[in-house]
């Protein structure tokens, strides 16, 4: 066959695929925007449940990455952005990431990851029919997970009567957490020293009024600002010989002493699938918004040793992982 014929050919049998099933062969385009910092390990969690489920970055998919790194001066900048890359899908985590895209876009389908508190904050409607364009996963369940991290606090330093508690009042998420941490301590009939910060400057000085205040321990709430920060907040807490409990095992892995909470790797698969539903033409109006189910505690026991602190042996055998 002449090769002008053959390309004739060719042409009439592309002319002849339906138009849906060339619009299938196009790739997806994805958005994901975080408020903290690129965390290779959650998303290769992501991006391994998605490739099990058929989807493969740089064939049939294709995204688009953006990191607040903890900054609030960025978010709704950083939302408007993606939106603007007529992307098919927006992927985002946590609460003021949430919240930004969901200001910046009614249309485009968003995937959340990790936010708290959504019906309060606007983002759904219900948990079982959120409404609108925004579902997923949640990361609080509410005071009881709080008492638990205050309990295994306590197990760890059993004559404990004060904790400070970190937290920043920017997120969206900061007066409902410390009306959670009150009803939890005050079930445990603990002290709680409130310190407040909003950049990294203010860092010092809240570890200063611990000092002056004669804390016991401290209780670090999750933030994207904090997050960032981790590295240094944990060596703070080690300098003033300050026991630290944490709400997820990032802090713990940059020096923290513990944290007890869901695990963020189930939560970026489940996320994942929600992902594939949408792709696949649900609607997130219709999708339920999921609670966590899988918990974990990360003790750092090198840490441990800094602050001359044994970890009951009882502690250490329901520990999930210990880091040495």
């Amino acid at each position: 066959m002449k090769r002008r014929a053959f390309m004739s050919l060719l042409g009439m049998a592309a002319a002849n695929v339906p138009l849906s099933s060339r619009a299938q062969q196009q790739p997806r385009r994805l958005g994901y925007f975080a408020s903290g910092t690129a965390n290779v390990s959650l998303q290769d969690s992501f991006a391994k449940r998605l490739r099990e489920l058929g989807w493969i970055e740089g064939q049939n998919l294709t995204i688009d990455y953006r990191f607040a790194e903890g900054r609030n001066d960025v978010i709704s900048g950083l939302a408007n952005e993606l939106v603007g890359l007529r992307v098919d899908l927006i992927v985002t985590s946590a609460t003021p990431a949430a919240l930004a895209v969901k200001n910046a876009t009614q249309t485009i389908p968003i995937v959340g990851i990790g936010f708290d508190n959504p019906i309060e904050n606007g983002l759904i409607a219900s948990f079982a029919r959120p409404g609108g364009n925004f579902t997923g996963l949640t990361y609080g369940v509410g005071p009881e997970v709080f008492g638990k991290d205050l309990e295994l606090l306590r197990e760890v330093l059993p004559e404990v009567r004060s904790i400070a508690v970190l937290s920043n009042p920017a997120n969206p998420n900061h007066a409902p957490m410390i009306n959670n941490v009150v009803i939890a301590a005050q079930a445990l009939g603990v002290r709680l020293s409130i310190q407040e910060v909003r950049e990294p400057i203010e860092f010092d000085s809240a570890f200063a009024a611990m000092a002056n205040e004669g804390v016991g321990a401290l209780f670090i709430f999750g933030d994207p600002m904090l997050g960032v920060h981790r590295a240094r907040l944990a060596d703070l807490a080690v300098k003033h010989k300050v026991p630290s409990m944490h709400t997820n095992r990032l802090h713990v892995e940059a020096g923290g002493l513990m944290s007890y909470g869901p695990s963020f790797s189930d939560l970026w698969r489940r996320a994942a699938t929600y992902v594939d539903k949408v792709l696949k033409g649900a609607r997130p109006a219709e999708l339920p918004v999921e609670q966590p189910t899988t918990f974990e505690l990360v003790i750092n026991l090198r840490t441990a040793r800094a602050l001359a602190l044994t970890i009951p042996s009882t502690l250490l055998a329901r520990a999930d992982e210990t880091l040495d």
